[in-house]
């Protein structure tokens, strides 16, 4: 006959993390996902029950994590433009075209919340619910007006660019508030440069990805990681695009 569980029995978020870091997940989403479950299995083992096994549960729900969280519905409400179901249906673009659970819970079958996927992955780190905008032009102005409003942002002058429409980075800049601190040369910026420039009124390091043009030749720019350590030298927030994409898909990446 086998024992009831017990709680010295469950491994410890050490070991469940390092049974999972084969998986294309950043450490702290493992980390936060394995409390999760752990502390859940605990009060399965107190209600006498016996749970299953935890590093299958955490793989489980990071790779339900990975999956679209928009899903298409038939809107049988009775109401055209449904605000829990997306309003408007989505033009025939495959494969969210029509209606979605855009604010509807289908697991409880009532209304939800917007962003909740995006809120369960800021969970596991120290920093305030997450926000999606529709254009990542607004994006960098929510990000420069939100943290650097009256304040400098530091930016190499050979990524002071303009994209399709007219998009220029200096006027978004000004738009958002922020005061625009120009460093380097069109074609070489170092990370002295940005060092140089950092004030009491600093609180953003740029880093602008050229995504419609390229300079060649006698070039130079700090890499990322460079950046980032100067943050975190004078405890300034840089602020970048991902490796691919352009400009305007912008994150933040702190300097940890």
């Amino acid at each position: 006959m086998a024992s009831a569980p017990n709680l010295r029995d469950l491994p410890s978020v050490d070991e469940v993390v390092s049974a999972l870091e084969h998986l294309d997940f950043p450490r702290q989403l493992i980390v936060a996902e394995t409390r999760l479950v752990l502390d859940e299995m605990r009060a399965e083992i107190r209600a006498g029950q016996s749970p299953q096994s935890p590093v299958e549960l955490v793989k489980n729900r990071l790779l339900a994590l990975a999956l679209p969280s928009l899903q298409r519905v038939i809107n049988a409400t009775g109401v055209v433009l449904h605000t829990n179901l997306g309003r408007a249906p989505l033009p025939q673009f495959e494969p969210h075209f029509g209606c979605t659970n855009l604010e509807y819970d289908l697991a409880r079958g009532r209304r939800g919340k917007r962003g909740f996927t995006l809120n369960r992955f800021s969970s596991a780190w120290p920093v305030r619910p997450a926000l999606l905008s529709t254009t990542m032009q607004a994006a960098v102005y929510l990000a420069l007006n939100t943290l650097a409003a009256s304040y400098e942002v530091i930016v190499s002058r050979g990524e002071l660019i303009e994209i399709g429409d007219g998009f220029r980075i200096p006027d978004i800049m000004a738009s958002s508030g922020a005061i625009l601190k120009e460093v380097g040369t069109t074609n070489r910026t170092h990370i002295d440069d940005y060092r140089a420039a950092i004030t009491g009124r600093t609180r953003l390091l740029l880093r602008v990805h050229p995504s419609n043009f390229r300079i060649q030749g006698f070039t130079a720019r700090p890499e990322l990681r460079e950046l980032a350590a100067l943050g975190k030298e004078h405890d300034v927030l840089p602020y970048s695009p991902p490796k691919h994409g352009r400009w305007y898909e912008a994150t933040l990446v702190r300097s940890a």
